[in-house]
């Protein structure tokens, strides 16, 4: 959530990030709604004043002995109170549809966040390793989807027929390949200084709202029972571990990942990506999520960003770092790298991680600050970042798309060899 200080004080400029990404801002019925309340404020404490000093005037005449002047200001003070009741009630009517309309409104993104209409002005950062050559080898390389079912370790049709479009049953060598690929990301992260948790997936309505899933995109969220929610990622549960909470400044940066299936209903994704694993309403993946101050949050972006690279480079998977440009950065980011994959299926780069910087968009909403008081008195919000650590599904397809053989078997990245027990997939006999 924005700070509606900054957005009083700086109308052009919200008005200006507002266009750059694409989001609607009205800017008036904000205005209305600001002046409105600050005046309904004013007026409050205008009455409260008056009252406690009518309230302090009734006991000094009591005791004057003036009861006619005495019963006069109580007559007063009880005409204050229905004031104010009236008054209360409609700057708390106010405050509702003001704190509504912020909800709606995304993050401003950070100078560093390159202006640009839509994914296709992305500017590419760095690439790391080269896509194999499957013509000079001999061989048309297969879709995951197709080596998956000839092996038969994906099973489309059992998933459709148990939960419906877009949900895959793993098998064999698919589910140990799965189950590999989350170890050693957790593995991983926990070895390089990450702490591990295992939370919820199912989560309360205010959960959502905090890290802002909520009220924007409850068409793509998953309801459970009463108002409760499915998790569409493990950034809700561990960014809001701290919602209400105030963390001491010598214990930031805080760096947490955790494994959880996630949950997305995909709407107005019709037609993208239906082959395959790439887009499920349900999938496995391992997140991490940073707490940091503002003046170090920038390199804690860095650092995440890195930390996915890592995984991508010991496992030998080509790809490529873009920038997200203003018109294409998620509701809560003020800055983001995608990191995407290498996929011969595509002939091109899959979105396989994507590491935002949220700066005290999040923290406002789940009010998570820190105190620091050899630098400042009190407490202030403070920054928070979240990044794909990675997601199995789609990292499963780049490692059986890259490393399948001519025979139809998929070798074994060598980091996975202790986890898989073997360092081929060959067809069930």
């Amino acid at each position: 959530m924005l700070d509606i200080k900054y957005v009083r004080e700086n109308q052009e400029a919200v008005a200006e990030a507002m266009k750059n990404r694409n989001a609607s801002w009205d800017a008036e019925r904000f205005s209305s709604l600001d002046e409105n309340r600050r005046a309904a404020i004013v007026k409050e404490e205008a009455l409260q004043q008056e009252r406690n000093a009518a309230s302090k005037s009734i006991g000094e005449m009591m005791r004057e002995g003036k009861k006619d002047e005495a019963e006069t200001a109580k007559e007063r003070v009880r005409a204050i109170n229905e004031e104010l009741d009236e008054i209360s009630a409609k700057r708390e009517a106010i405050d509702a549809e003001l704190h509504d309309l912020m909800l709606h409104v995304p993050n401003i993104p950070c100078a560093a966040t390159p202006v640009g209409k839509d994914e296709t002005e992305n500017p590419e950062r760095r690439r790391w390793g080269t896509p194999r050559d499957f013509a000079a080898e001999g061989f048309e390389p297969k879709p995951h989807w197709d080596l998956g079912t000839d092996l038969d370790i994906l099973d489309f049709e059992r998933g459709n027929k148990i939960s419906g479009s877009r949900f895959t049953v793993l098998g064999g060598a698919g589910a140990r390949l799965e189950r590999a690929l989350i170890n050693y990301f957790l593995d991983t992260h926990t070895s390089r200084g990450f702490k591990e948790w295992w939370p919820p997936v199912v989560v309360k309505r205010e959960t959502m709202v905090g890290t802002g899933q909520l009220p924007k995109f409850e068409d793509d969220a998953y309801h459970v029972s009463g108002d409760m929610f499915l998790i569409p990622t493990a950034e809700v549960t561990l960014t809001n571990l701290h919602a209400g909470e105030v963390l001491d400044a010598d214990t930031l940066p805080r760096w947490y990942t955790a494994f959880t299936p996630c949950f997305r209903e995909e709407a107005g994704s019709a037609g993208r990506d239906t082959r395959g694993i790439i887009r499920q309403h349900e999938f496995d993946k391992v997140e991490m999520v940073k707490f940091a101050t503002p003046e170090d949050s920038d390199n804690q972006l860095e650092s995440m960003t890195a930390e996915a690279e890592y995984l991508l480079q010991q496992l030998g998977l080509p790809y490529r770092v873009i920038s997200l440009c203003t018109g294409d950065l998620g509701f809560s980011a003020r800055q983001t790298y995608d990191v995407e994959v290498w996929l011969p299926s595509y002939n091109g780069y899959k979105e396989i991680s994507s590491c935002s910087n949220c700066g005290d968009f999040q923290a406002r909403r789940a009010n998570i600050k820190y105190r620091d008081p050899a630098n400042f008195k009190g407490s202030r919000y403070l920054h928070t970042l979240n990044g794909s650590g990675l997601p199995a599904g789609r990292t499963m397809a780049a490692i059986m798309e890259n490393y399948q053989q001519a025979d139809g078997t998929i070798k074994v990245p060598d980091v996975l060899v202790p986890y898989m027990g073997t360092d081929v997939i060959k067809p069930v006999e």
